[in-house]
């Protein structure tokens, strides 16, 4: 199920090779996988997701995210890929958590309203409050920088 945070970004859990097509139809013009190969049995690589994004004509990116948790670099990572896209872009991991955490980390940190944050990520299911001091942090030390 693809739930957009705004008009640029929507988060989902594990998509497949099959939903591309949809995902294309969609209006998505990229994929940003943030779940590691091998996290579950079964699951479908990256590089099968990404030879299925790149032969419908989408870009794809790779920001994954383990059990370690979020870093700079993938804040980074992820932010690159979104400015990347020309258009829409649908990020996903096991169940869109991850996704929409590192879209809301990487917002944060380019100077994007907490608050804005947390409601758009409220509006669709997803609960950013346990994250909310990072969020506060990162619009800090961006607001303090400009």
């Amino acid at each position: 199920m693809i739930r957009p945070l705004n008009d640029a970004v929507a988060v989902a859990p594990q998509i497949r090779p099959e939903d591309i097509p949809a995902i294309k139809a969609a209006g998505y013009v990229a994929i940003i996988n943030n779940r590691p190969d091998e996290e579950e049995p079964g699951q479908p690589s990256g590089a099968s997701i990404r030879a299925a994004a790149q032969a419908a004509g989408l870009g794809y990116a790779a920001v994954p995210v383990g059990h370690a948790g979020f870093g700079h670099a993938q804040l980074d990572a992820m932010a690159e890929a979104l400015r990347g896209a020309d258009g829409p872009v649908l990020a996903y991991c096991r169940s869109g958590t991850r996704s929409c955490h590192l879209w809301a980390l990487a917002a944060a940190k380019a100077g994007r309203d907490p608050g804005l944050l947390v409601a758009q990520a409220e509006a669709v299911g997803y609960d950013l409050r346990p994250i909310g001091p990072m969020l506060d942090a990162l619009a800090a030390e961006a607001r303090s920088s400009t």
